[in-house]
């Protein structure tokens, strides 16, 4: 794991996040014990309008900890519903925050390969709906993480679980001098509840090991 990356996880403080958020996330944490139970492939996708912001933070930070906290098979993916570009504030954050990201194409929709490890496999991102076929066609768990999707996605087709997990849109702050410090700020809060989520994954599997 590269390490600014590691001293920002060591930072994250998941005593901060409310009773409230916990509750909104404790359905994904047991979603994905019963995969880690199963023995099953855990597949998540992060959905907002334009997969241009939330999904992808949520996406690349997902993958992050369950790499992090060595949680297994997990494979995240980010759609829309409907497709614009990976917002150029969010490569650029992330890259103040520890990540390699190579800019892949120059189109109005970039694909870029995204590192947490030198020696893990990059994740791609670029803009797409949810229903791409880079993207699972089904046994996946759909996280929506804004109003917007949340409301046009009551049912993600292929999904076999769903979660509304917001986010506010950092994309209030465009063009303000507050830019920076929001996207920032929404990054490592992302950040924070992702490592609430597979930190949890991880206890349970630790002490699934004492009591067998």
């Amino acid at each position: 794991m590269n390490t600014k990356i590691n001293e920002i996880i060591a930072q994250l403080s998941t005593e901060n996040i409310s009773e409230e958020r916990k509750a909104i996330l404790q359905p994904l944490i047991e979603f994905i014990i019963f995969k880690v139970l199963n023995n099953e492939e855990i597949r998540l996708n992060f959905i907002c309008t334009h997969n241009s912001r939330r999904s992808h933070l949520s996406q690349i930070w997902a993958q992050t900890m369950a790499h992090h906290f060595g949680v297994k098979n997990v494979f995240c993916y980010s759609g829309g519903t409907e497709a614009t570009a990976m917002f150029p504030k969010v490569a650029e954050t992330l890259i103040n925050q520890g990540f390699e990201i190579l800019k892949l194409s120059e189109t109005e929709n970039p694909v870029y390969a995204v590192k947490f490890d030198e020696n893990e496999h990059s994740i791609v991102c670029f803009s797409k709906k949810y229903d791409h076929d880079f993207n699972p066609k089904s046994v996946f768990a759909a996280i929506l993480t804004c109003d917007s999707a949340d409301e046009n996605c009551p049912i993600v087709y292929g999904a076999e679980a769903r979660f509304p997990i917001k986010y506010e849109d950092p994309k209030k702050s465009d063009g303000t001098p507050e830019m920076n410090e929001t996207y920032f700020n929404r990054s490592l809060e992302i950040a924070t509840e992702m490592k609430f989520v597979f930190e949890n994954i991880k206890v349970f599997y630790k002490n699934l090991l004492i009591f067998k």
